[in-house]
Parts: C-alpha cells; sequence; structure tokens
C-alpha cells in the first residue's frame, strides 16, 4: 500500500492530490521538483499502478514485489535501483530481524518499497524535510538519508550485540557451571546475519563515492560520511564474529576442563571405595584358614585397616588435587 506520497519543490512539500500521473506531469513541468512515493509490502497490482507511470524495469519490479534480494546497486536507463536490508533488535530474545527497503531514484522520482516491520520511513521523510537545504538536491538526498538512517542502526545494533558478547563472556567465566553452547551459537548466527546485511552494502556506497555511480552535485560528501559509519560496523561485526568463536572455544575447553575434573574426582573416590570391597570381598570368600578369622581382634582390625587406607588414601588425593 501507498504510506506516503508528496512533491517536494525548492525544499518545500506539496502533498499529491488525486492521480498520481497527473502530480507527476506537474513536478516534471516545474523542472525543480521531485515526488517522493512510499510503499510498504505493495502486490504486483498495487505496484503496477506506480511502475506503469514511472517506466520502471520489469526485472527491477519483480524483485521489488517479492523481496529477498541482497544488497545491491543496479542502474536501468537513468533509474537507479538500490536493495538494502534493515535491521531491527529485539531485546526479549536478542533476536535480529531482517527486513528490506528497495528505492527506485529517478532524475525526479524516488519510489522506497519498505518490506518488514523494522525501520519505518516516516522519522527519515521528517528529517529530511526539516533540513531544506539537504532536500535542494533532490532524490540523491532521500537516498542519503535513508542510507544514513539505516547504517546508524546498524551501529546501534553493534553495540547490543556487543552486550550480549560481554554477558556470555561472563557466564562461560563464572564460577558456576553454566551451558551456554546453545547460546553462543545462536548469537552467531545472529552475527553471520547481520554481516550479511551489512556486509554487501560496502561496495554499493564505495561505487557512489568514488564516481562510478553518478549523484547529485554536492553529495558525495555525505555518501562518504555514510561509508565511513559503515566500515566501522563492517569492522565490528568481524570483531564480534571472530570474539564469539574464541567465546566457543574458551567454552568447550572449559567443558573438557570440568570433564577431566570429575573424572579425576571419580576416579579417586573408586579407588578409596576399592580397598574395603577388596578387603570385605576377600574375607567374604568363607575359607576356613585366613588370617584372624578366629580371633577377636580380627574384625576390629580388619577396620581399623580399612579406614586407615582409605584415610590415606583421601589425603592423598586431596594432596594431589584430584579431590
Amino acid at each position: 500500500m501507498i504510506m506516503d506520497c508528496a512533491i517536494y519543490r525548492k525544499g518545500v512539500r506539496d502533498d499529491v492530490q488525486g492521480d498520481l500521473s497527473d502530480a507527476l506531469d506537474s513536478a516534471r513541468e516545474v523542472g525543480d521538483a521531485f515526488m517522493w512515493i512510499g510503499l510498504h509490502e505493495p502486490t504486483t497490482e498495487e505496484f503496477d499502478q506506480v511502475a506503469g507511470e514511472l517506466q520502471l524495469h520489469p526485472l527491477a519490479i519483480e524483485d521489488a514485489v517479492n523481496a529477498h534480494q541482497r544488497p545491491k546497486l543496479e542502474r536501468y536507463g537513468d533509474t537507479l535501483f538500490v536493495v538494502v536490508k534493515t535491521l531491527n533488535y529485539v531485546d526479549a530474545s536478542s533476536d535480529i530481524e531482517v527486513g528490506e527497503i528497495m528505492l527506485f531514484v529517478g532524475k525526479d522520482f524516488v519510489i522506497t518499497v519498505r518490506h518488514g516491520e523494522g525501520a519505518p520511513l516516516k522519522a527519515v521523510r521528517q528529517r529530511l524535510e526539516a533540513d531544506k537545504e539537504l532536500l535542494h538536491h533532490g532524490p540523491s538526498a532521500v537516498l542519503y538519508t535513508v542510507l544514513d538512517e539505516i547504517v546508524d542502526r546498524y551501529g546501534a545494533i553493534a553495540h547490543e550485540v556487543e552486550i550480549d558478547i560481554i554477558e556470555l563472556e561472563r557466564r562461560v567465566f563464572s564460577t558456576q557451571r553454566t551451558t551456554v553452547t546453545e547460546n553462543i551459537y545462536e548469537l552467531k548466527r545472529e552475527v553471520l546475519e547481520f554481516r550479511g546485511a551489512e556486509d554487501p552494502l560496502v561496495p554499493v556506497l564505495q561505487d557512489i563515492v568514488k564516481g562510478r555511480v553518478s549523484v547529485a552535485p554536492g553529495t558525495t560528501e555525505y555518501f562518504r560520511d555514510v561509508l565511513d559509519h559503515l566500515l566501522r560496523v563492517d569492522e565490528q561485526v568481524d570483531s564480534h564474529n571472530e570474539l564469539l568463536t574464541n567465546v566457543l572455544n574458551a567454552h568447550l575447553a572449559q567443558v573438557g576442563m570440568q570433564q577431566n575434573e570429575d573424572m579425576r574426582k571419580i576416579s579417586a573416590w573408586a579407588a578409596i571405595l576399592a580397598v574395603p570391597t577388596l578387603v570385605t570381598g576377600a574375607y567374604g570368600m568363607n575359607f576356613t584358614h585366613m588370617p584372624g578369622l578366629t580371633e577377636w581382634w580380627g574384625y576390629p582390625a580388619a577396620v581399623v585397616a580399612i579406614v586407615g587406607i582409605c584415610a590415606t588414601l583421601y589425603r592423598w588425593f586431596r594432596k594431589s588435587g584430584w579431590l
């Protein structure tokens, strides 16, 4: 559905009333105006109403309607088609929800197609409308503002992921025994999903900054700033992925050490319990001629011997760190 539609002339918003074709013709007649149409999960029929007027490429239309595309930048004639992944961090579960925004950027129009509930563009539009100087740059200003907002959100989510990793480290190195292997794998999967969203966006911005894709004069510096922020996020995500691998290895090493410690304790107690088992087992065979079997001191001597040997073994195992 169409979430918002407006024409911008000299940094001033003018709401579109009536037919989109007439509004677009009006914007083109003025010459220094452009139309911005915002869509949310449109159907093919809904998008055809817009695409037909702007003569968008069928392949780009298919991508915009079906979604599930990698971040990319493609040129179809005079129109840029940009796909960006949006991310939303869920505090309750530490999950990262992924959505998409597709942008069609032409000389006198911008179409934003949003999939998913994350990253609504209302705040982006309000921010841009409040900056008339930036809005004078036309459709390129919309592309910059959307990318800047998304990359800023990437940075905030990278910070949340860092907090989750610190919490996992605390649990791994805690004196209490906790099983966090599943939590580490879940967070690692989220980080890899994060990386799949932000990493392919780097070459897109590099193409714009290096002039391989033309934008409005004076906006290249804005895109360079977004690229700097994105590269910082990219480094953070790589560090998070490597750190999670190290945390997992440390946890597995601790699990192995705990298992070895348990085995030493089990072996020590088994050795101690083997003493009374051996003595009582030998005297339980009921042979006639056995030392002390018919003497009054036989039973007390056997008990004292068992206790003495067990106590000696216990002290030795304690001293060696097995108990």
